[in-house]
C-alpha cells in the first residue's frame, strides 16, 4: 500500500460560493462553472438543481413524513466551508483512529479530501478502483456514469437527495472487477469542522461479480458547537454471486442536521450486508432502500441507534424483492433516553416475479426515560402467492426482574442498566466484526449511556 500522503485542496474546490447563499442560483451557477469540461456531469447537476427547486419541502400530512418533527428540518443558515490547505501526518492519525488496519482510506474535512491512501500495488494491477469520487469524475467518467444516480431514493428524501446530488464532490469511489477478494476493509471518514457547514458525502460502491469487500463510512464532528448540515448519499452494486459489507458510523454533534440516504442492487446468488449504527445529531434522517434483482439474492439490514436528550431518529426503509428465492432479514434496534424520540416506518414489497420470497423485518425499541417515544409503522406489499414474509415491533423497558437480580448482587444501579442496555445492543454490535471498530463503538456508547442513564 501507498504511503499516506496529505493532499492539497483541488482544483474544482468551492471558496467561490462562500459569501453567496447555498441555495441560491448565483451559487450553484459558480459550483457548476467548475465542469465546463465535463458537459455530462454539468447537465446531471443542473438537472438534480431543477429537481431541488420544484420539490417542495416536506410537510406534516406527508405519509412519508408522519411523526416527524419537522421544525428541526429547515435548511435555513447553511453555507459552504472554507477549505483546507493540509494537515501534518500525526493529525491525520489522529483524524482516523477509528479503524487502524484497512485496506484503504480516504479522509475529507468540510467537503475537501486530506488524505487518500491507495490499496495496495497487487489490488491496483487486478483493476481494484480507489479514488475520490471528483478525481472518478475526471479519470472514470464512463463507469461513473453507468452508476451513478442509478437508483434514486423515493421514501421521502428526494428534495435533500436532489441537493445533494446537485453539489456531488466530495466522497468515494470504489470499483471491485470480477473475482477480486478485498480482504482488509476500505475506510472513508467524513469530518464536520466550521460552523454552518453544508456537507453532501457520496459513496458509490460497484462490486463485479463474484467479489468480496467491505467498506465503512465514519461521520463525525471535531466540536460540540457548531451546527452543520450533513446530507449523505451511499450507492451499492452487488453484482453476480459479489459479497458487500457496508458499514456507517454517524456522531455528529448534536447541532447537526443529518440525512444518510442509502439504496443497494443486489443479483443473483449476491449477499448485501448494512450496518449503520446512529448516535449524533440534533435529527436524524435514515433511509434505506434495497432491492434485490435476481434468483437467491440475498440483504440483511441491521441498525443500532441510541438517542437522549431531544434527539429524533427517523428511519424509512424499503426492502424490494423482484426475483424468486430471494431473502431479506432487517432487524433495527433504538435505545431511547431522556426526552428523545424515534420513528421506524418499513415496508417490504414482494413483487409478482418473485415466488419462494422469505422476508422478515424487526424494530425493537428499548425505552428509558417515561418521556421518550418510539413509534413503529412495519408493512407488507405482497403481490406473489408462495412466500414467506413477516414483520413486527416491540417497544418496553429494562427487564425489572433482571435489574433487581443484578442489584441483589452488589452491582451499582447505573452498571446494572449499562450491562442490560448492552446486552440488548449486542445482536446488532457484533455484525460490525472488526475487533477495533467494536471496541471503539462501545466506549462512545459507554460514554452517551454514562450521561443519560437515570440512577434514581
Amino acid at each position: 500500500m501507498k504511503h499516506s500522503q496529505t493532499l492539497e485542496t483541488n482544483s474544482h474546490n468551492v471558496n467561490g460560493l462562500l459569501n453567496n447563499g447555498l441555495f441560491s442560483n448565483k451559487c450553484f451557477e459558480t459550483h457548476l462553472a467548475h465542469y465546463q469540461h465535463l458537459p455530462w456531469l454539468q447537465n446531471l447537476k443542473r438537472d438534480a438543481w431543477d429537481q431541488f427547486n420544484k420539490i417542495q419541502m416536506p410537510k406534516r400530512t406527508d405519509e412519508a413524513w408522519r411523526f416527524a418533527d419537522l421544525k428541526n428540518f429547515s435548511l435555513e443558515g447553511y453555507q459552504f466551508p472554507h477549505a483546507k490547505i493540509g494537515y501534518e501526518r500525526v493529525d491525520i492519525e489522529r483524524l482516523s483512529s477509528i479503524v487502524t488496519d484497512f485496506g484503504g482510506r480516504m479522509i475529507f474535512e468540510d467537503n475537501h479530501i486530506l488524505c487518500h491512501d491507495y490499496v495496495d500495488t497487487e489490488l491496483s494491477e487486478k483493476g481494484v478502483i480507489w479514488e475520490p469520487l471528483s478525481d472518478a469524475f475526471e479519470n472514470h467518467p464512463e463507469l461513473v456514469q453507468e452508476y451513478f444516480l442509478k437508483q434514486k431514493t423515493h421514501l421521502g428524501s428526494q428534495k435533500f437527495y436532489h441537493l445533494s446530488i446537485a453539489y456531488a464532490h466530495a466522497g468515494a469511489f470504489l470499483y471491485i472487477p470480477e473475482n477480486v477478494i478485498i480482504q482488509k476493509p476500505l475506510i472513508v471518514y467524513h469530518w464536520a469542522q466550521d460552523s454552518n457547514a453544508s456537507l453532501f458525502p457520496q459513496t458509490i460502491t460497484i462490486a463485479e461479480a463474484n467479489s468480496c469487500l467491505t467498506l465503512v463510512d465514519v461521520y463525525v464532528s471535531h466540536t460540540k458547537h457548531n451546527p452543520a448540515l450533513a446530507i449523505a448519499v451511499g450507492s451499492t452494486f452487488v453484482g453476480k454471486g459479489a459479497q458487500v459489507s457496508r458499514k456507517t458510523i454517524q456522531n455528529w454533534n448534536e447541532k447537526t442536521l443529518s440525512f444518510q440516504l442509502d439504496s443497494t442492487i443486489v443479483e443473483e446468488d449476491a449477499k448485501a450486508k448494512t450496518v449503520a449504527i446512529n448516535l449524533g445529531a440534533k435529527a436524524a434522517r435514515f433511509e434505506n432502500q434495497v432491492s434485490l434483482n435476481g434468483p437467491t439474492a440475498d440483504a440483511n439490514l441491521y441498525s443500532l441507534s441510541i438517542a437522549d436528550k431531544t434527539q429524533e431518529f427517523d428511519q424509512r426503509t424499503f426492502q424490494e424483492h423482484k426475483a424468486s428465492h430471494s431473502t431479506s432479514d432487517l432487524l433495527y434496534k433504538n435505545v431511547l433516553m431522556d426526552e428523545s424520540k424515534t420513528i421506524f416506518s418499513g415496508m417490504i414489497k414482494v413483487l409478482p416475479s418473485a415466488d419462494k420470497t422469505d422476508a422478515y423485518q424487526t424494530n425493537r425499541n428499548l425505552l428509558l426515560s417515561e418521556d421518550a417515544v418510539a413509534n413503529s409503522l412495519p408493512g407488507l406489499e405482497i403481490e406473489a402467492n408462495d412466500v414467506k414474509c413477516s414483520h413486527g415491533a416491540t417497544s418496553g423497558k429494562l427487564d425489572e426482574k433482571e435489574l433487581f437480580y443484578m442489584l441483589s448482587r452488589g452491582i451499582s444501579k447505573k452498571q446494572a442498566q449499562e450491562l442490560l442496555v448492552f446486552g440488548f445492543l449486542d445482536e446488532i454490535l457484533v455484525k460490525i466484526e472488526n475487533p477495533t471498530l467494536m471496541d471503539g463503538l462501545r466506549k462512545i456508547i459507554e460514554a452517551k449511556l454514562s450521561k443519560g442513564l437515570k440512577t434514581e
